[in-house]
């Protein structure tokens, strides 16, 4: 390994702790559409948005080194993504703090820009690179800097994926205080419901003062249960109607307990989650802090995401309908989705909704009432001397609960009367993904909407 100095400005930006409750926020949040286009692909890299180095002893020394994490990750999962190459640029972080590399990264001559090999580019984002970094001798608390990455890798629509230079920053500040923080759990997948799980939660003082007491707060999505309860906690249920995150378990706790520089502690007794029978793909967000108004050196390492994938079904499927009309007449020509469960499904990461649905009205109709959350898409491709088939791309909301049932009212005006005009209803993932992983009946994702059956 070797060593060089490092150091330029300062930006401000969401703790990891935090990206669990936007997440939990964004669970019912706005609607997006697909319309089945092309699929595409990207790559990111995961860097913190700012980072803290402690100040050198006053009484003379050299800083305690800090890990900060890298990686890369892509977002299709259709697509293998290969041979990630993450290059991480010091130069501009002089005087300010010193970087020690792992052997995964090749420095140039000057031992400023290296090239890190970060191997397979996974779609959900583990930490591939391990920087360690410290403050500079000489080096006063305030003192700012930043570190500059690009990216490639093998893969995706094109066959190639990249981060431009001077895209991703990570700004790296000398401090000195307490700096809390938990570690990163392990996701695990394939847990059979009605499981008992223990959350991994101790809390480390890597800062260079006490922390006298801390706080605790707790996301869970609607498929694990809290089953852990502390006096110090306040909680608020799924079915709370007054609770800040509807379906989803939410906690504020205050301990009083000191955490010394270099000290681990721990819960009054271990954390434990209830995987339930109606859980699938599962988040469990947790995050820490300081008590009182003290600041947290770094906050990039004061909240976590446990990702916990059940081994459960979710069966959806659509229905539809069968209407007569004359010529003129305006006809109810819709549809309805059903989750027949047992697990409820939501992209937790996302916030994204979970299914498309399709519909091509039947033929002769023009739409005259459309539901709110269906937009007009491409329309099917004509057969030879035949008009083109319009199309609608409906969602649901960001989680589909089980048993949900939701109708889409389309009204449709007959302008030539077909015998047997015959729509067709499909849901589909709307990551453009080709089949539902969870759902054991495919025949019943799609479905049919007739316009005068002759029979």
């Amino acid at each position: 390994m070797s060593s060089v100095s490092v150091g330029r400005a300062v930006r401000r930006g969401v703790c990891a702790g935090a990206v669990g409750a936007l997440v939990v926020a964004g669970l019912g949040s706005g609607v997006a559409f697909a319309d089945g286009s092309d699929p595409s692909d990207g790559l990111e890299v995961q860097a913190p948005y700012e980072q803290t180095v402690v100040v050198a002893p006053e009484g003379g020394g050299p800083a305690q080194y800090r890990s900060m994490a890298l990686g890369l990750q892509h977002y299709n999962s259709d697509f293998a993504v290969t041979d990630g190459r993450l290059t991480v640029d010091v130069s501009g972080l002089a005087g300010v703090a010193e970087v020690q590399w792992p052997d995964t990264c090749v420095p140039d001559d000057a031992g400023t820009v290296a090239v890190c090999d970060t191997g397979d580019v996974p779609v959900r984002y583990t930490p591939q690179v391990q920087l360690k970094l410290r403050a500079a001798s000489g080096a006063a608390v305030g003192a700012q800097g930043a570190v500059e990455y690009s990216a490639t890798a093998t893969g995706g629509p094109d066959g190639t994926l990249t981060v431009p230079e001077y895209s991703t920053e990570t700004f790296v500040t000398v401090g000195s205080g307490p700096d809390l923080g938990v570690s990163a759990p392990q996701d695990v997948s394939g847990v059979a419901p009605g499981t008992d799980l223990t959350v991994p939660f101790a809390v480390t003082n890597t800062g260079n003062e006490t922390a006298h007491g801390f706080s605790v707060k707790l996301w869970a999505t609607y498929g694990l249960d809290v089953a852990t309860r502390y006096p110090e906690c306040s909680y608020s249920d799924p079915d709370d109607p007054s609770g800040q995150y509807p379906d989803m378990t939410y906690v504020t706790c205050s301990f009083d307990t000191d955490v010394a520089p270099g000290a681990t502690v721990e819960l009054p007794e271990p954390l434990r989650l209830a995987v339930t029978d109606h859980a699938l793909y599962e988040r469990f967000d947790y995050e820490v802090e300081p008590a009182g108004d003290v600041t947290d050196l770094d906050t990039s390492d004061n909240g976590r995401a446990w990702h916990i994938d059940a081994d459960n079904t979710a069966d959806f499927a659509v229905h539809g309908t069968e209407v007569s009309g004359g010529a003129g007449d305006t006809v109810a020509a819709g549809f309805r989705f059903v989750n027949r469960g047992p697990a409820w499904v939501a992209n937790v990461a996302s916030g994204d909704p979970v299914p498309a649905i399709d519909y091509y009205l039947p033929p002769g109709t023009t739409a005259t009432s459309v539901p709110r959350t269906c937009q007009t898409a491409a329309p099917a491709a004509p057969a030879a001397g035949e008009p083109a088939v319009p199309h609608y791309v409906c969602t649901l909301p960001t989680w589909t609960s089980p048993d949900l049932k939701v109708a889409f009212p389309f009204r449709l005006r007959v302008d030539q009367v077909v015998p047997d005009a015959t729509g067709h209803v499909t849901v589909r993932p709307y990551d453009g993904s080709s089949v539902f992983a969870f759902d054991p009946r495919v025949k019943n994702n799609s479905a049919t909407v007739v316009v005068n059956p002759s029979v």
